[in-house]
């Protein structure tokens, strides 16, 4: 996988700092491992290019939970698909706030969103049992 990083050492927090060349990194691969990368294979595999239309035609049953304090949200899905692929979008939230151990210091939103994902994985599970039973 092709994934391109660089650092700025006057903005990281890592000491370690370049600059991002692919032809570097490709050489890099065919050396050490005797393969060329294959640049756009993730959007090739996984379609990128067009995320909903990919979830909409293959995926069931995800919540994708963003907090907009994450700054990857961006690149997330902030909206619902359809009734299984659901977005759930908290301003206040951060990356996987909701998997965190709840404690009594959780906010009300973060314990509404955690009600919210557990009400929608049990109707999943109630409809897999609905099916199984009509099959």
């Amino acid at each position: 996988m092709v994934m391109p990083m660089a650092e700025d050492p006057k903005k990281s927090m890592f000491p370690y700092s370049s600059t991002y060349a692919y032809e570097a990194f490709a050489k890099s691969c065919k050396s050490s491992y005797g393969i060329e990368p294959r640049r756009h294979w993730i959007t090739t595999l996984y379609g990128g290019h067009d995320i909903k239309r990919v979830l909409k035609n293959f995926a069931s049953n995800i919540i994708f939970f963003n907090g907009l304090r994450d700054p990857w949200s961006g690149g997330g899905v902030l909206e619902d698909i359809n009734e299984s692929v659901v977005a759930i979008v908290a301003k206040e939230g951060a990356h996987h706030v909701d998997f965190r151990f709840a404690t009594k210091e959780d906010p009300q939103w973060l314990k509404d969103v955690r009600t919210r994902e557990i009400s929608i994985i049990k109707m999943w599970i109630q409809q897999y049992y609905k099916d199984l039973q009509n099959s």
